[in-house]
């Protein structure tokens, strides 16, 4: 929810992950590259590029009395991932445009329909799955062993113990190593951090977001959970802005937004949950960096859902956003996944972000894109 950003980067000739710098052209985000649309089709959880042709077809056929959303669904359903109508109605755009389908309430009993534009969509929400339930068994384990006559109040005693833990067994890396930044930096007080660690994961839980993306988007907006970050018109550790129907005002701080300033990151993470709540975030699905990103920047972007299509963002925005790092370039869904990647490399240590994941692949797939649409 910045409008201003609070420095402005160097560009490089190459990103901190090693990535080929973006090309200034037009086409690098106009159109998609056929490099681009295989290399996500062949992605795999793991974050490596699996081998050209190594993914199966996913295509289904119509029956009768099926609308698209309802398909869209049913095939999510069918591969153990649950969505909610919003979603739902998202994807079937995107199945829409994929089939060369003008009308989405306009299908045929019959009509063969091609699935595979649901796959990243599809991978990213197992991730995020997977990080919620790694919590969870985590949390679950921790009531078993919670073995004494005081039951509940001896799990509340121990939860806060056996939170760091929890986050190494569940692999949020990025997340502890942020807040471990921000203890150093005196953002968040030592006996603090198993509480905030531990709120984090349940907005993650609530949400359905990766805790390690909302790290990420920390250490973009406020360097890191820093409660005290401000451009006099935004404040805290996500940016509330000032505004009718902006983040402030969703949080209780309409009449004056700088009193956010005032209160600890533990504060500032309850007026988070209230603004996703208020947002519809959790009506998305689950959650990738992008929208969880978008959320907090300008909400109504998240209608746009092409990886490469220039988003109406207004103001000024800093360099890490927009394509290729250029503040003349537009800023797209690839282009804030690849900032706020970089963005965390630079700050916490190229070793922390570079584990395997969805995303890595996804901006993997986006640096040959631009290797391909930069040699047409």
């Amino acid at each position: 929810m910045r409008l201003d950003p609070s420095y402005n980067p160097q560009v490089a000739t190459t990103d901190a992950s090693g990535m080929p710098k973006l090309p200034r052209s037009q086409l690098a985000y106009a159109r998609t590259a056929p490099a681009f649309t295989r290399a996500m089709a062949s992605a795999n959880l793991s974050g490596a590029l699996a081998p050209e042709g190594g993914t199966a077809p996913w295509s289904t056929a119509v029956r009768s009395g099926q609308t698209l959303t309802g398909i869209v669904r049913e095939q999510m359903a069918s591969r153990g991932v649950n969505i909610s109508n919003n979603e739902a109605m998202r994807l079937a755009q995107t199945v829409a445009r994929s089939n060369n389908i003008a009308n989405p309430n306009m299908i045929h009993p019959g009509q063969p329909l091609n699935l595979e534009s649901l796959n990243f969509s599809l991978q990213q929400a197992q991730a995020v799955n997977q990080a919620i339930a790694a919590n969870q068994a985590a949390t679950a384990a921790d009531t078993l062993n919670a073995n004494t006559p005081m039951g509940s109040t001896a799990l509340a005693g121990t939860a806060q113990v056996q939170l760091l833990t929890r986050s190494d067994r569940s692999g949020n890396v990025v997340l502890e190593k942020t807040i471990d930044r921000a203890i150093e930096k005196g953002f968040i007080p030592a006996q603090d951090k198993q509480a905030v660690m531990n709120k984090i994961v349940q907005l993650s839980q609530q949400h359905r977001f990766a805790p390690d993306d909302f790290a990420r988007l920390t250490l973009m907006e406020s360097d890191g959970m820093n409660p005290k970050a401000t451009n006099n018109r935004c404040h805290g550790i996500i940016q509330f802005c000032d505004g009718p129907d902006r983040g402030a005002a969703s949080a209780g701080f309409g009449a004056n937004p700088k009193a956010i300033l005032g209160h600890s990151v533990l504060q500032q993470l309850d007026m988070v949950g209230k603004y996703f709540d208020d947002t519809g975030l959790k009506s998305f699905g689950p959650v990738g960096l992008d929208d969880l990103y978008l959320t907090v920047l300008t909400p109504a972007a998240r209608n746009e859902t092409r990886p490469n299509a220039a988003l109406n963002i207004p103001g000024q925005q800093a360099a890490y956003l927009h394509v290729n790092r250029d503040m003349r370039a537009p800023i797209t869904r690839n282009s804030i996944l690849a900032g706020l990647h970089q963005n965390a490399n630079e700050r916490l240590g190229r070793e922390v972000a570079q584990r395997p994941s969805m995303q890595a692949a996804r901006l993997s797939a986006y640096a040959a894109q631009a290797a391909v649409t930069q040699a047409l």
